[in-house]
């Protein structure tokens, strides 16, 4: 399992190996040998002659000048672009031994390797002056861009200011950063790798790999049956629609649960007759008796917003014992009426919010949210005792102490029915006994491997969520046996 930071996380860090009797300046010298490694690679990769260095003048300018240098005593072509006219003590000390060749305007030459080290991490405000032309510039020459930390003009939430360099590849320097991953920083940032500098990095996200969702998905024992594998419930209590419950049944049916029921009332009860054969029907939503007893209730999609709702979750949290998963309008109900009785409940808590949604719940807006998922997923997790499941191009993951980011997915994820398939199998695989935060680990990657596949069978405009539920078999082919 990848481990990701929080610009902060990485400042305490560097910080405490300072400290510890590291110099600030053999850490940069640690950041400028990685980064003249991967430039390395790059040219022979890719068969380039030249390489130009765009330096600002900070540490993360610093790396680019001591990278620079290392190159230049190779005998590769080099030369470093710099417009700065103040430097940081390490960056000017790394500057003063850089011997290659130093633009100091922006050259009509253009080269085929360019490295990003105008800003790095950190950055809070737009870009201007002379990075932002610096910017432009890696922006209209046309080469493969190799960003030093960050993409300049990335924040440190992964919005991407104006301007901002879109990166072929980064190199986070001393650690995966959440930056790279988030909102923006998915489309900046491009290829991603991370330098180990001899940081230890406290805190973090988990970044699930395949065998870390495998481990949720071992061999089932030959001598099993249908009540091995546990049950789960979609209720549609207040339903007034009924797409969005079908696409989250079909992909509980898909999760290996035992059991995957629907209660629902009339007219929809007999909508549902015949609709998915494998799914068993009660005519109820009383909470009570037969959906006490299930490993793992759903509820939310298309139920619409109302009291009526509010009072059937007042009634069910604080006596049922098993995993309820909230979506949809099952927040937007909360939002609207009170979410304390979350906090007296005897069941453990799933809630699966996309921005909007979980603005609502939480008084942000929808672009507040998106900037600061971690910290807001991780405080409301704390402050509610709940897993929550933040969904956006990269789900956020909190629950407890744990905190992960979901590495999977693809634009032909961006339609509508996609979050109740992911609300459907995430149920499905709280139902078969897998713990709430591991669950929506799984469920996550597996939407987003779906997705992948989708799209690259399909292509990213054509897959609609149902398509999408068909492709979870595939995704599952990596992880189960």
């Amino acid at each position: 399992m990848k481990r990701s930071y929080s610009i902060a996380e990485i400042k305490r860090a560097d910080e405490r190996a300072i400290e510890g009797g590291t110099p600030s300046s053999e850490l940069m010298a640690r950041a400028g040998k990685a980064l003249a490694a991967r430039a390395g690679e790059i040219m022979r990769e890719k068969k380039i002659g030249d390489v130009l260095f765009v330096c600002g003048g900070g540490n993360n300018g610093g790396d680019g000048f001591v990278a620079a240098q290392i190159l230049y005593e190779a005998g590769k072509d080099v030369a470093v672009l710099c417009l700065s006219k103040r430097f940081t003590p390490e960056c000017a000390a790394a500057a003063s031994r850089y011997k290659g060749v130093l633009l100091g305007r922006i050259p009509r030459r253009r080269f085929a390797l360019l490295v990003d080290c105008v800003m790095g991490s950190g950055l809070k405000n737009a870009p201007e002056g002379d990075a932002a032309a610096l910017i432009g510039f890696l922006a209209s020459c046309g080469g493969y861009v190799l960003s030093c930390d960050l993409p300049s003009g990335l924040s440190e939430n992964g919005i991407a200011l104006s301007p901002c360099v879109r990166a072929d590849e980064t190199l986070a320097i001393g650690g995966l950063k959440h930056a790279l991953l988030l909102a923006d920083g998915a489309d900046m940032a491009g290829r991603v790798s991370a330098a180990d500098i001899g940081l230890s990095p406290e805190g973090g996200a988990e970044i699930c790999e395949e065998a870390d969702i495998a481990r949720l998905f071992p061999a089932r024992k030959s001598n099993s049956h249908k009540g091995t594998y546990g049950t789960a419930v979609i209720c549609a209590a207040g339903a007034v629609s009924t797409g969005a419950i079908f696409l989250a049944a079909k992909a509980c049916l898909r999760s290996g649960v035992g059991y995957a029921k629907l209660f629902a009332e009339e007219p929809f009860f007999l909508q549902a007759v015949g609709k998915l054969p494998a799914l068993v029907l009660r005519n109820s939503v009383a909470p009570d008796g037969e959906m006490l007893a299930a490993d793992c209730i759903l509820i939310g999609m298309g139920a619409g917003v109302s009291g009526k709702l509010y009072a059937f979750l007042a009634e069910l949290i604080p006596k049922y014992t098993g995993v309820l998963v909230l979506d949809a309008d099952a927040l937007n109900t909360l939002a609207r009426f009170g979410t304390e009785i979350l906090k007296n409940k005897a069941c453990r808590v799933v809630i699966t919010p996309h921005p909007a949604e979980f603005a609502r719940l939480t008084g942000k807006t929808a672009r507040e949210v998106t900037a600061d998922a971690v910290a807001l997923a991780a405080g409301f997790a704390r402050e509610y005792g709940v897993t929550v499941v933040l969904k956006n191009n990269r789900t956020v993951i909190a629950g407890g102490n744990r905190l992960a980011i979901n590495p999977t997915g693809s634009p032909a994820l961006a339609k509508g029915g996609s979050g109740d398939v992911l609300a459907g199998f995430l149920a499905g695989t709280c139902g078969r006994g897998v713990p709430p935060y591991e669950a929506a680990c799984a469920a996550c990657y597996l939407l987003g491997k779906a997705g992948e596949i989708a799209a690259e069978e399909m292509g990213e405009y054509a897959p609609d969520a149902d398509d999408i539920v068909g492709f979870l078999p595939k995704a599952m082919k990596f992880v189960s046996p």
